[in-house]
């Protein structure tokens, strides 16, 4: 029984020892996993700040720097003008208007939006239309000629002003190949015989001049040329005075810089040139081609024409 009894406190006593080390180990283990954690904790630190000190050394992948608004703003700079030069040469340039040849249409001083980007797709100018062209054959001898300053000759380049180097003239297409215009005393214009009306004509002034300088005429526009004139009709220096030159005052299409779309600046003036209705009218393309075909017929060949015919007729007839 004592045995028993003293088994039985032994292992009570046992259980008790067995469980105070492992209450008197519990801190200390909490203080081992503490410290573990501690160290770990000052390792992954240690790592950290070796990382970060190795990632500075040359070789190293780094993050990549913003560049500063000042470096790049010459990059910016060089873009703008590339794009501005490829915009300039083949989609639309502006052009100052330098007389009072187009009033009331386009004032002196006003700025225009030339599309230079439909002919070269192949279109030609249409009548009605207001266009820049190249001096065909020196309708400008005598006009004085600017000198821009360092500012003006940059923005030139780039097409935000017109170069003073070019002769370029503005004036609104009447006749296209094929077509003939002819004026008599102070008018109408017309166009394969159809009278226009012209809205546009400068206020005071009379559809054509009555003058012996080119005021009356009658012209047959050759295949690839153009006849202008200008809506300031006793103001203006066009196709009516130029007869004399070596296309007879008629302007190469290929001279055609492009078609004056928009008016720019000033801005009180801003607005679209679209092409006047009279140059709608029915008939106007009709008679350009058939007019020539029938005014052209020798009198023998209409009646070979009509003599089968007339003798068919009178043998079914009978």
């Amino acid at each position: 029984m004592g045995d028993v009894a003293v088994g039985a406190r032994s292992g009570h006593d046992g259980e008790e020892h067995r469980g105070r080390p492992v209450e008197a180990a519990d801190p200390a283990a909490d203080s081992i996993v503490n410290s573990g954690s501690d160290a770990g904790t000052t390792e992954d630190g240690a790592a950290k700040g070796e990382q970060a000190q190795q990632g500075d050394e040359p070789g190293e992948p780094q993050t990549r720097k913003q560049r500063s608004f000042w470096k790049e703003l010459p990059i910016l700079i060089g873009i703008a003008l590339v794009l501005a030069l490829l915009i300039k040469t083949f989609l639309v340039q502006a052009f100052s208007i330098p007389s009072d040849s187009m009033q009331n249409t386009l004032q002196q001083g006003d700025r225009v939006l030339v599309d230079k980007l439909t002919p070269w797709f192949g279109s030609e100018p249409e009548r009605g239309e207001v266009v820049v062209f190249h001096d065909p054959d020196n309708w400008l001898a005598g006009e004085p000629t600017p000198d821009p300053n360092a500012l003006q000759t940059v923005l030139s380049w780039i097409g935000l002003m017109p170069s003073s180097e070019e002769k370029d003239l503005i004036k609104r297409v009447i006749g296209v190949g094929g077509d003939t215009v002819e004026c008599t005393g102070t008018g109408p214009l017309k166009v394969n015989g159809k009278a226009l009306n012209e809205p546009y004509v400068y206020p005071g002034n009379t559809p054509c001049s009555d003058d012996t300088s080119g005021g009356r005429f009658k012209v047959k526009v050759p295949e690839g040329f153009i006849w202008v004139m200008g809506d300031h009709r006793q103001n203006s220096r066009d196709s009516r005075y130029n007869q004399a030159d070596a296309n007879k005052g008629m302007v190469p299409v290929d001279k055609v810089v492009g078609r004056a779309i928009v008016k720019a600046w000033p801005i009180n003036r801003w607005g679209t040139l679209p092409v006047p209705d009279t140059f709608d009218q029915p008939g106007l393309d009709d008679q350009a081609s058939a007019a020539p075909a029938l005014t052209g017929a020798p009198p023998a060949l209409a009646l070979a024409g009509v003599l089968p015919i007339a003798v068919w007729r009178r043998r079914r007839k009978s």
